[in-house]
């Protein structure tokens, strides 16, 4: 298998796809091998792309651009002291330019395209479902999680020449966002993980975020297939507008024994899973070392996308054992320090109440270093709506289901869930992380399992970085039982 191409952009092409025109004298081409929108970390040989927006202005950073090594920069006004340079390329709006060059390498490319949207798991899916399709043919994909109406076009103008496959996050925070960038996308196949409250403040109930990732059918076109949730409660539904859509495949993951992607069983492991499936009809073993049967899930949805494409399912399957937990998703920590030993799973990016729901259970399933308790500190989950107190205050009854033994809470919205636990239960809660770490400190014991989780603005994430560093104390080391030793705190 050849790498993929480092070449995607002649000037030619440029101009050709934006209908801008070089600046200076520029007599010699050029080729640019990455794009960016960011002057910070821009490579030698990118082009730069100035966006411009409310409260930003790339045109600002053209030169710092040019300064590291950037070959080119798409512009809609010439720099100051800029104006005899042989790099830029002047467009009418270098914004509609990003979308121009999305469209362009959209039309050029030969590669099956995968577009993956959800309420929760859609990062987790595309990297998994990159690792696996890369067995199979070369991939490109999402980095990191850059799927909104700037994220997708800048990830398509990023698409090499010699992909086989492109795997695309999509997300949405209001309806209408999917439909543009769908159909500026054109997935082959769109894949849905699951419908949840999430966002609940931008919609009206649950069914209008399952219209607004539905529009991720727009552009699929009726030879394209739908890669849906069985298990979820809103898979009819989806069904349903997929029809209205016009797709004619629809395809479908989970435990339903109807499922295309179909788990037979799935047993606990230290840090995973041992998984059987039925795929298309052919049983799979493999195994998962991100722990939780929502992570099961979401390797039968890349499963299903695999078979779809009659790629080679065995081969993706096992690579699916070299997933790692990425940076505050999941990542498991054991501790060792003058407390003694404890684990800490970080999983403070991002909260909703299913993804509370998932953690609770991985919690309740981790091994224990020694006899140690099953902890929760928990964050406030942000833009639930007008029930988000109540949404809060019902996870009380998902915690004493998995027998969690303590719980911390940070936040006003948090605080509804301190007064519906049972008072054994109740750890502490203070209005900020900051009040409530030290409470947290004191109380960890050596053999604890510690869960530290919320939505990112509730900076639940330096709580999960001071209990890994052990609050300074300098006899501390720890090890990632679940994720590679990159980005580690």
């Amino acid at each position: 298998m050849k790498p993929l191409e480092q070449s995607l952009w002649t000037k030619e092409d440029v101009s050709m796809a934006t209908k801008g025109l070089p600046s200076g004298m520029m007599s010699n081409g050029w080729l640019a091998k990455g794009v960016s929108i960011d002057s910070r970390t821009c490579l030698p040989g990118d082009m730069f792309i100035a966006l411009s927006g409310t409260n930003f202005d790339g045109h600002n950073y053209v030169s710092d651009a040019l300064a590291s090594g950037a070959v080119a920069a798409i512009v809609s006004r010439i720099p100051e002291g800029l104006e005899n340079s042989p790099a830029l390329v002047v467009v009418k709006d270098s914004n509609q330019a990003l979308i121009d060059l999305a469209r362009f390498a959209r039309a050029r490319t030969s590669a099956k395209i995968i577009g993956i949207t959800g309420s929760v798991g859609k990062t987790t899916t595309k990297d998994g479902l990159t690792a696996a399709l890369s067995v199979c043919g070369n991939t490109h994909s999402t980095i990191g999680n850059l799927n909104n109406h700037i994220g997708a076009p800048l990830t398509l103008s990023r698409l090499p020449n010699n992909a086989v496959y492109s795997v695309i996050e999509l997300g949405m925070n209001h309806s209408g966002e999917l439909n543009e960038t769908s159909t500026l996308s054109q997935p082959d196949i769109a894949v849905i993980t699951n419908i949840e409250a999430v966002h609940l403040e931008n919609f009206d109930s649950v069914y209008g975020i399952a219209d607004a990732k539905s529009e991720i059918f727009a552009g699929l076109g009726n030879t394209g297939t739908a890669i849906l949730n069985r298990d979820n409660v809103y898979f009819a539904y989806l069904s349903s507008i997929a029809a209205e859509y016009g797709v004619s495949r629809v395809l479908s993951f989970g435990a339903d024994p109807d499922s295309y992607s179909r788990l037979i069983s799935m047993k606990n492991i230290a840090g995973g899973s041992d998984v059987t499936a039925e795929v298309n009809g052919q049983t799979i073993k493999y195994r998962l070392n991100t722990p939780g049967r929502h992570q099961v899930k979401n390797s039968l949805a890349i499963l299903a996308v695999v078979a779809s494409l009659e790629a080679d399912v065995v081969s993706a399957s096992a690579e699916l054992a070299n997933i790692t937990a990425p940076l505050r998703r999941g990542r498991h920590y054991k501790v060792t320090s003058s407390k003694g030993e404890f684990i800490v799973i970080d999983d403070s990016y991002n909260a909703s109440p299913a993804s509370m729901r998932a953690s609770f259970e991985v919690l309740a399933s981790a091994t224990s270093v020694s006899s140690g308790r099953k902890v929760a500190v928990l964050g406030d989950m942000l833009e639930l709506g007008p029930d988000s107190r109540k949404i809060h205050a019902g996870l009380a009854q998902h915690l004493t289901t998995n027998k969690i033994d303590q719980v911390f809470t940070a936040g006003t919205l948090m605080s509804e869930l301190d007064k519906a636990l049972p008072k054994y239960m109740r750890g502490g809660h203070r209005n900020t992380p900051e009040e409530l770490l030290p409470i947290v400190m004191q109380s960890i014991r050596d053999g604890d399992v510690v869960l530290v989780k919320g939505s990112l603005g509730s900076r639940a994430g330096p709580i999960a970085d001071a209990l890994i560093n052990t609050y300074e104390d300098e006899g501390t080391s720890f090890q990632i039982l679940n994720g590679d030793n990159n980005n580690v705190i």
